[in-house]
């Protein structure tokens, strides 16, 4: 299909001649001589690329520059270039700005203006390959392992994916939260319909009403918030304890009214989206302390999801890692390299979760083509070690007696066994070189919980 290319000049001659140009080009063209209609036209559908004249009538208002604005907030991809026959550096530096892709002065060089839509399109379709391609990537990884937790999380998805409820999910940094909501969304009935992110963390107050709910612009125009964005699909409002306390009691009103008004909107827009919501903070202290409404939480959690940390779960390490392995030499055209020995990785805190061990992959992968088992050692260890939490140091722990400096080492080497055995006791003893009964006697003497 041929790229569609917006033109809005108030001159027909002018309109007669970019029409014609585009047209030999080989796009497709919407047109529009005014200011209204150019709102209408791009309300309507966005152009994969707008030529705007900045002056569309008669006043001293540079509408264009408003059209440039407007686009913008719909969609920053869009390349916009701007034509005048008043130009001035003044009005030049102010479209750039503003995000033009492109500013040229009328009488305009036909070939010049040839090479700036060319480029417009081919920089158009190269971010929206990027997004695809991008998405296409965050959707062909799976939810990969086999402990209880990440079992339990699977058998949730294919339960829920259907139903219309409202889910929490719960969880760490990195460990795959935003993955699970994708893959509710990927079989559910809603899967052909829009899925959209808004995230609370990277938000202001000010600007997260109107990313949220919308606004009606002066002039007639609309900028489209995420509830509309959303309409029939899929929304996850990420980090969703970031939200302000006065924006909560909105979406409060929301779930039990079923509609909005955006803002500066006069009339009601039934909400037809389900929402799912995440957070990596520990709910019952942010209710607790005042920053997260309870009532807002009850109706949002209806069913919770919760994501262990990856170092509760270390049985998945393994079968992570050569999931990744396979995955980005796929994905890199790299032949599958084997790392042989675990133990390092077993016994890492992994602070950043399931994302930084893809992370760790991607770079071994990318530094260390051939099958160098020293080279990849190196990359690991110069990855993890400084983000180590915690190791065993004698000269922390001289201030201790001997007895409680045996204690800490004891206790920082049975919880990296268990790691390495993936919790298994019997495993451990064996190793260790202890009785079955003997380890249990001792874990619970330390005060270290056992897990599966």
């Amino acid at each position: 299909m041929a790229n569609e290319i917006l033109i809005v000049d108030d001159n027909p001659d002018i309109r007669n001649i970019l029409n014609e140009l585009i047209s030999d080009l080989g796009y497709t063209t919407r047109i529009a001589a005014n200011y209204q209609q150019a709102l209408a036209e791009i309300d309507k559908k966005l152009p994969d690329v707008a030529l705007l004249d900045v002056k569309l009538s008669n006043t001293e208002n540079n509408e264009g520059l408003k059209l440039l604005d407007h686009i913008k907030n719909k969609n920053k991809d869009i390349p916009v270039i701007i034509i005048s026959g008043h130009a001035n550096i003044e009005m030049a530096v102010d479209s750039l700005r503003l995000g033009a892709f492109e500013f040229i002065q009328k009488p305009f060089d036909k070939s010049r203006l040839t090479n700036f839509i060319n480029r417009a399109v081919e920089h158009f379709n190269l971010k929206k390959e990027n997004k695809s391609l991008n998405e296409k990537l965050f959707n062909s990884f799976d939810i990969v392992g086999e402990s209880k937790n990440i079992l339990n999380i699977k058998d949730q998805i294919k339960h829920l994916a259907n139903s219309d409820s409202r889910i929490f999910i719960t969880g760490p940094i990195g460990s795959g939260k935003e993955l699970v909501a994708r893959k509710i969304h990927l079989i559910s009935n809603r899967k052909n319909k829009p899925f959209i992110i808004i995230n609370g963390a990277l938000l202001n107050s000010e600007k997260y009403e109107k990313e949220l709910f919308g606004e009606e612009l002066i002039d007639g125009s609309i900028i489209y918030g995420a509830l509309e964005k959303s309409t029939g699909g899929i929304l996850l409002i990420d980090e969703v304890t970031e939200i302000p306390l006065e924006t909560q009691s909105k979406i409060l009103r929301v779930l039990i009214d079923q509609k909005f008004k955006r803002i500066n909107g006069k009339h009601d827009i039934n909400v037809n989206v389900r929402i799912i919501c995440s957070t990596n903070k520990d709910l019952s202290n942010e209710i607790q302390i005042g920053n997260f409404r309870e009532d807002l939480f009850h109706r949002l959690n209806v069913f919770n999801i919760k994501l262990e940390p990856l170092n509760k779960r270390v049985k998945d390490i393994p079968i992570l890692l050569e999931y990744f392995m396979d995955k980005l030499s796929d994905i890199y055209n790299i032949r599958k390299i084997k790392i042989n020995d675990f133990n390092f990785l077993l016994n890492y805190d992994w602070p950043g979760n399931v994302r930084e061990l893809r992370n760790l992959v991607e770079r071994i992968i990318i530094l260390s083509p051939g099958q160098n088992q020293d080279k990849i050692n190196e990359i690991i260890k110069e990855s993890l070690t400084k983000n180590t939490p915690h190791e065993f140091n004698i000269s922390e722990n001289l201030s201790f007696t001997l007895r409680e400096a045996r204690e800490n080492f004891e206790r920082e080497y049975l919880s990296s066994q268990l790691k390495k055995f993936s919790g298994n006791i019997s495993k451990t003893a064996k190793f260790v070189g202890m009785e079955r009964s003997a380890l249990h006697r001792k874990l619970k003497l330390l005060g270290i919980k056992e897990f599966n």
